[in-house]
């Protein structure tokens, strides 16, 4: 980490209100960072709670956790501020009798440096010379000095997000828990298996009681589990998947017939179509570009403060999150397989247990 932040700038590590190295720094949901008590007086002397940087505006002020990780770099780069600036001082040293005194100082007069008695150059005008003939090629060399700069910059930048994204992980991951499907609200297509992590569509329609919980057209299935406090964390298996959708539903919504799954409809997913097309289904729907395909994928809520997040669990990236949610009764978490289509989409979602991440 020490190497890291000796090749990163003053200025990542200032906080934009007071200019400042980061004290406490603690990130906002848009990204940004800020020292604590900044960011806490802003809020207060202003009506709207956003980010003074990108105008953000959050329906709710957000929790502000210190983030040790960039607490630590900020550390590290007072400190080595400190040091150079008391090696630089410790070079000059008192003026003593028969020394030549510096004309600067206007306290405790120290040896000069360089005096005009031993560096007659001093006193004398610099030679002149007519450079309007001269013609200056820069080095063929710059431009890739250049590139070479810019792109370890970017690669520093990529590793502290991909860093702070694995953070975060481990964090939601503290709020897991244990999920199991309710075959009562199942659409009548859905096969679970016997301890309820299991469900994938048959291609077949049971014979079952249509009661007032079961999704009668559309083929999702709920949880058992409900919740309307606090923090939860679950993880499911799509490896092998060409359809599937997750996410989380309040308990009102409606299960007959055909379903629109947006916030409005009391619907948070997102879902997967033709192998390799993610959309957030945020009404509209938000179309996300992936680096790689999820084979594992963790969905966590923050009740209180009104946020749904997304992640890859193996790459430890962050898919999509819906904030400022309005969260006023049960919420369940929701699954759909999708239609089999033959035996092409036949593979089962999986709720898995949590394994921390290293």
């Amino acid at each position: 980490m020490s190497a890291a932040s000796c090749l990163l700038t003053e200025d990542q590590f200032l906080c934009s209100i007071c200019l400042d190295v980061f004290t406490d720094p603690v990130s906002t949901p848009c990204g940004h960072n800020f020292c604590k008590a900044c960011i806490t007086q802003h809020w207060n002397v202003n009506v709207q709670t956003q980010c003074p940087n990108c105008k953000e505006v959050f329906s709710s002020r957000p929790e502000l956790r210190v983030n040790t990780f960039i607490s630590e770099m900020a550390a590290q780069f007072r400190q080595s501020a400190q040091q150079k600036d008391s090696s630089s001082s410790s070079e000059q040293q008192e003026s003593k009798p028969g020394e030549v005194p510096c004309d600067v100082c206007t306290g405790t007069k120290l040896k000069a440096l360089k005096s005009c008695l031993s560096f007659r150059t001093l006193n004398t005008a610099p030679p002149t010379k007519d450079w309007t003939g001269v013609r200056v090629s820069p080095p063929s060399h710059e431009g890739t000095v250049v590139r070479a700069v810019n792109q370890l910059e970017e690669t520093l930048s990529k590793h502290m997000k991909k860093l702070l994204t694995e953070v975060e992980l481990k964090r939601v991951q503290q709020s897991a828990v244990d999920v199991t499907l309710d075959p009562d609200t199942a659409h009548p297509d859905l096969i679970l298996s016997d301890d309820g992590k299991q469900v994938h569509d048959s291609d077949v329609t049971k014979n079952l009681p249509d009661n007032p919980e079961r999704f009668n057209d559309c083929v999702y299935v709920l949880s058992k589990q409900s919740f309307s406090s606090g923090r939860f964390y679950f993880e499911v298996q799509v490896e092998g998947k060409t359809k599937w959708e997750l996410g989380v539903a309040r308990e009102s919504i409606n299960r007959k017939g055909d379903i629109t799954p947006t916030p409005q409809e009391g619907y948070w997913t997102i879902w997967l179509r033709n192998e390799n097309e993610y959309k957030a289904l945020a009404g509209p729907s938000v179309r996300l570009s992936l680096k790689s395909q999820p084979q594992k994928v963790g969905v966590f809520v923050d009740y209180e403060e009104g946020l749904v997040s997304f992640y890859d669990v193996k790459s430890a990236a962050l898919i999509y999150s819906f904030t400022g949610c309005c969260f006023t009764e049960k919420l369940y978490p929701v699954f759909s397989p999708s239609l089999n289509y033959g035996g092409k989409n036949s593979a089962p979602l999986i709720i898995s247990p949590v394994n921390h991440t290293e």
